[in-house]
């Protein structure tokens, strides 16, 4: 995948915000890789804050919706893995400075 289209991909997905941190998934470091194949079938392979996260559903549908607007995305699947966990490390510096995380 060109790397224009990827960051055009993690651009889309910086408008999926997590509803419980109010910080976007690319922020907070829940997005670990974004595939696709040359038919366009795109998979975003991330995580979430916590395994029991209630809102699981509503933030992949998220993801889906923010990817329908992409013309290169001709279908998105988005596949949650807990290895590695996910830990306040990931989180970018602008997600820690609005979260008061040093």
């Amino acid at each position: 995948m060109e790397q224009d289209l990827k960051e055009n991909i993690l651009g889309a997905l910086e408008q999926v915000i997590d509803p419980e941190l109010g910080i976007d998934i690319v922020n907070l470091g829940l997005v670990y890789d974004v595939d696709m194949d040359e038919s366009g079938h795109t998979k975003i392979t991330m995580t979430l804050t916590s395994m029991g996260c209630p809102l699981a559903g509503v933030i992949v549908d998220q993801v889906k919706a923010a990817l329908a607007d992409i013309p290169e995305v001709k279908d998105a699947e988005v596949d949650i893995v807990w290895n590695p966990p996910w830990s306040r490390d990931k989180m970018s510096r602008y997600a820690k400075i609005a979260l008061g995380i040093q």
